[in-house]
């Protein structure tokens, strides 16, 4: 599975960003796929998941008030809607995909993007 993250650029605190992430070379009906994030000195955390058959999502308790995950079966792409940014937010966004369960556990995804940088300013 090949992940081409993007979307991701400068917003000022409380403002929205909508991240994607482009997946092909496998049929993703057996896959999960998630949101991570990795901000500076930090260890990458995880943000959001969703089983690409059912849609089933789960998500960081911390996050789940103000992201939503969702994809588009038809154009193979995940997406990461991102509301009331806050400065703690800033950090390279990955998205990354695995077959199994529905979890956010990073050492347990297979397949990574390349990330896309979110800042927000405070």
């Amino acid at each position: 599975v090949q992940l081409q993250a993007s979307g991701g650029g400068l917003v000022q605190a409380g403002g929205s960003l909508r991240l994607s992430c482009a997946a092909s070379g496998r049929t993703l009906s057996t896959y999960i796929m998630g949101w991570f994030r990795q901000a500076p000195g930090k260890e990458r955390e995880f943000v959001a998941a969703i089983g690409w058959s059912g849609g089933s999502t789960y998500y960081a308790d911390s996050l789940k008030a103000r992201f939503t995950i969702s994809r588009d079966s038809v154009k193979n792409t995940m997406y990461l809607q991102m509301d009331s940014l806050k400065p703690e937010d800033t950090a390279v966004y990955y998205c990354a995909a695995r077959r199994g369960a529905l979890n956010g556990r990073v050492s347990e995804y297979d397949y990574w993007g390349q990330g896309t940088q979110v800042t927000v300013s405070s």
